[in-house]
């Protein structure tokens, strides 16, 4: 009985030790990582709609820059700032959302400029999402 006693705890031990590094694991700073692709918020956009799972494949989890004219900007409740991206469909884009760990130089975008944000793509719901975006130069 001890001796399996003693590997409990050894497991427990290894098991908090894991979680402790990835609770307080440092984030990725999106601003200085380097993006694994560039593309106009078009091209993702098309990607997506006509084969998703495949997209999925490509993009999912990936830092993205995307580039494209703004349709519409919104803040919801937490104050996260959302930028919609024209994707060339009446209803539908490519939603930026301004990262909350990460001063922007501003959170105003007029409609119709064209702007490059960088970001991670968390796939397709009615638009394509990217989280964490900086505004890229």
């Amino acid at each position: 009985m001890k001796k399996y006693l003693k590997y409990l705890v050894g497991l427990l031990i290894i098991g908090l030790a894991s979680g402790a590094y990835m609770y307080y694991k440092p984030h990725q700073n999106i601003k200085t990582s380097k993006a694994d692709v560039n593309l106009s918020a078009m091209e993702v956009f098309q990607a997506f709609e006509s084969d998703e799972s495949t997209a999925n494949e490509q993009y999912l989890d990936k830092i993205m820059a995307v580039s494209g004219k703004v349709r519409d900007v919104s803040k919801n409740e937490e104050g996260i700032v959302s930028v919609t991206l024209d994707a060339g469909q009446d209803m539908f884009g490519v939603i930026c959302q301004l990262d909350q760990l990460s001063k922007h130089p501003r959170e105003d975008f007029p409609i119709g400029e064209e702007v490059s944000f960088k970001g991670v793509c968390t796939g397709m719901l009615m638009d394509v999402v990217l989280v964490r975006c900086v505004e890229m130069n």
